[in-house]
Formats: C-alpha cells, sequence, structure tokens
C-alpha cells in the first residue's frame, strides 16, 4: 500500500464515489456549501473512478462559478480537462471544454472563451454532447457581446434559442433571454431589453417550481436595468431589490455585485450622487475580488457620470481614463466609444483643441469598427432609444426602416454578396 493510500484509507468506487458526490449536491442544495465542498475535495482525494473524478470537479466549476471564486473556477476547470483527456472520450470532453469556456466567460478573457467553444462545436461527440451545444453557444454568444461583437452575439443567441427549443429546455431559454435583455440595453432598444428579460420571468414562473431561485434573481435584475433605462426607477428599485434578496440569501457574491452597481445607477439617474457613490465604491470591493473586468469598466463609468454632474471635470476625466484601460483590456469596443463620447465633452467645455481632435478621432474610429449604423438609412444605431429589428442573416436594422423596405430582404448581405467586375 502506497504512502497515499495509508494517509487516506481505501480507495472509493464507483458506487461510493457517486454516492458521496450526491451527499455533496445536497449539502449545497441546503446552502451547506463549505461542507459540500469538503465532501467533493474528498472524492478527488479518494476515488478511483475517473467519471467520478469528473463530476466531482464539475460540481467544484458551478460552485465556485456562483461564489464568483473565478480564478478557483478555472483551476478546477483545467483539472477536469486533464481528466477528459485521459479518459479520451468526446462527451466529456465537449464539457469539460464548455466548462473551460464558462471560467474564461467570466474572468473577461473572451477571444479564449470563444476559441474553447469553437472546439466543443467541432467535437463529434454522442446525443450527450450534443445537448450542450445550446449552451456553449449562449456562452460564445455572452463572449461576443463582451467583445461588443454584435451580429456575432446575435448570431450565437439564435442559435442558442433554436437548441432551447428543439431539447424543450427552458433553463436555457430563461438564460439566453437575460443576455437578449443585455443585448439590447446595449443597443439601446428599451421596448426589447425589457419584453426579454419578462419572458425569462414568465418562464420561471410557469415550469421554474423546481429550479434555482437564482433564475428569479437573475431575471428580475435584467428586468430592473431596462426599467432604469426606461427611466421607471420604481420599477427597476423595486425588481433590483427582489433580486438582491436572492443574491444575499444564496451568497451570490456576483450577482451582488451586479445589484450594487444597478442601485448605485438608479441613485445617479436621480442626480442623488451621495447615494450612488458608496454603492459604486461597494460595488468596486466585489468585482475586483472576483475578477470582473468588464464590471469594473461599468462602475468607472458611472462614477465619471457622477462627477460630470458635480462638475468635477479632473476628476471625471481620470475615472473616465480607467474606464478606458479596462475596456481596453478586455476588448470591449462600446465602452471605449462611450468614454471618447464623454471625454469629447468634457474637453469641449474647456476649449482644449488637441484633446478633443483626439477625442473625435478615437470616438469616429470605435464608430467605424462597431459597424453601429442601419444598413438602410445609414444612420446610428445605439446613440437613443429605438426599436430595432434584426432579420435571419443577423443583421440589424431600425424596424422603421425594415418596414419601409418591404420584403427587399438584406441589403448589408445583397451588398458583400456582389462581386467587382473586371474588364
Amino acid at each position: 500500500m502506497n504512502i497515499f493510500m495509508r494517509h487516506f484509507g481505501a480507495e472509493m468506487g464507483q458506487d461510493q464515489t457517486k454516492q458521496q458526490i450526491e451527499k455533496g449536491l445536497r449539502l449545497y442544495q441546503s446552502n451547506q456549501t463549505d461542507k459540500a465542498l469538503e465532501v467533493w475535495l474528498k472524492v478527488l482525494e479518494k476515488t478511483a473512478d475517473p467519471g467520478g473524478k469528473f463530476r466531482a470537479l464539475g460540481c467544484l466549476i458551478t460552485a465556485h462559478s456562483e461564489m464568483g471564486k473565478y480564478k478557483e473556477m478555472l483551476k478546477y476547470a483545467l483539472a477536469q480537462i486533464d481528466t477528459a483527456r485521459e479518459m479520451e472520450d468526446p462527451d466529456y470532453l465537449t464539457e469539460g471544454y464548455l466548462n473551460l469556456a464558462r471560467s474564461n466567460e467570466k474572468l473577461c478573457d473572451f477571444q479564449k472563451t470563444i476559441s474553447y467553444c469553437k472546439t466543443c462545436l467541432n467535437m463529434q461527440g454522442t446525443t450527450v454532447s450534443l445537448q450542450l451545444n445550446g449552451q456553449v453557444c449562449l456562452s460564445m454568444g455572452n463572449a461576443f457581446l463582451g467583445l461588443s461583437s454584435f451580429q456575432n452575439a446575435l448570431e450565437s443567441y439564435e442559435k442558442a434559442l433554436r437548441y432551447a427549443h428543439n431539447n424543450d429546455d427552458k433553463m436555457l431559454e430563461c438564460r439566453v433571454c437575460c443576455s437578449l435583455g443585455n443585448f439590447y440595453v446595449q443597443l439601446k432598444d428599451y421596448e426589447k431589453a425589457l419584453f426579454f428579460p419578462c419572458k425569462a420571468a414568465e418562464l420561471v414562473n410557469d415550469y421554474g417550481k423546481s429550479w434555482s431561485l437564482k433564475y428569479r434573481a437573475m431575471s428580475q435584475y435584467h428586468m430592473s436595468v431596462a426599467y432604469r433605462k426606461l427611466e421607471r426607477l420604481p420599477d427597476a428599485m423595486e425588481c433590483c431589490e427582489e433580486s438582491m434578496k436572492i443574491a444575499l440569501q444564496h451568497g451570490d457574491r456576483p450577482l451582488q455585485a451586479m445589484c450594487l452597481l444597478n442601485f448605485a445607477d438608479i441613485h445617479r439617474c436621480r442626480k442623488d450622487v451621495d447615494k450612488a457613490f458608496p454603492r459604486y465604491e461597494s460595488s468596486m470591493c466585489i468585482m475586483t475580488e472576483i475578477g470582473n473586468r468588464l464590471g469594473q469598466a461599468s462602475i468607472y463609468l458611472g462614477v465619471g457620470k457622477c462627477c460630470l454632474l458635480q462638475k468635477e471635470l479632473d476628476k471625471a476625466l481620470e475615472s473616465l481614463q480607467k474606464t478606458q484601460d479596462l475596456a481596453e483590456a478586455v476588448g470591449n469596443k462600446l465602452t471605449s466609444l462611450k468614454v471618447h463620447c464623454l471625454s469629447e465633452g468634457v474637453f469641449r467645455s474647456q476649449d482644449q483643441q488637441e484633446q478633443l481632435r483626439e477625442q473625435v478621432v478615437k470616438f469616429l474610429q470605435c464608430v467605424e469598427e462597431l459597424e453601429l449604423y442601419c444598413g438602410m438609412c445609414g444612420e446610428s444605431i445605439g446613440e437613443k432609444n429605438q426599436q430595432l429589428q434584426a432579420l435571419p442573416c443577423s443583421h440589424i436594422f431600425h424596424l422603421k426602416c425594415l418596414q419601409s423596405n418591404g420584403t427587399k430582404g438584406c441589403p448589408k448581405c445583397r451588398r458583400s454578396s456582389m462581386k467587382p467586375g473586371f474588364v
């Protein structure tokens, strides 16, 4: 008997491993997270079953994701993919790569997320791994949205929705609806930004009796953001309070951070910066702890707007520069666009022509890279609250432009398919 065996006792067999994993799940579902983690870690130490080890690692990945311990989540995801490689099973490999993608998505490493998602979709697994494709497309959509690649994000979300409908997967449909709410918030179609999380809330009410409360909390949070954008601040506050209550009950640190940020933004919309600042600060503590750099960028942007309300222009520029540094680090072009737009206003008010020109050039570069314009009227998308509509090709237009266009198809696709003639 080797030293490992003498120290820990006999190895766990397959049945015992399964029992211990299920014991951990029961503890986790009853909010005894520390005890559940202890059980799963013991399984990793003692099991002789590779499949059991893979499942225990999966439980640890989920738990650390919900606690916002994303670096730990990534550590277990890397261990899980090593286990899957040893087993040489395409289904396990697909799930392992999906967890790697999700870990990197949470850490705002969006290019890696997309790469791992593509690996998942190229795996030749069985129907088990095919059922994961909807979750893969959702993670890929979130990563594309993190990079402000809107057409690719929408395409991925629509694929995820198709998988959800084909597999009658209401949980996945709920998650995709929340992501679509976020998508339309960013493009400023606030009617759709509210419609999709309301649809998610309906799914929770109709099918979610046995689901985790996080689905209700998630839909309430996204409804709150949409209500805030629509300037329905009492509704925004009510939904955010409901979401925060569940997040606190379940120790969901990432959602707590997002709710605190939203509370701060609601107070900023009310021009109550004295209430906004401490909530931005509390949100920043959690965002920094969990490693959500895009969340940190949103906080600095909100703080910058508060400083502008108070006419503290130097402090505003300092906060906007921090926003820009984070936006560049994660590759979020829309946040950069907002920074250049706000900075331009500051420099114009100070009559600093050189800095003003620099911001105008950078702003126009961002507009060009984002392709945020309607392919019919040529005017911008995402500048103000307007109804938008996507065609099956995922190109996005003003709804009014499509209605006047009739059924002529997508002008962007028509233009890209026209080949130059050579004499």
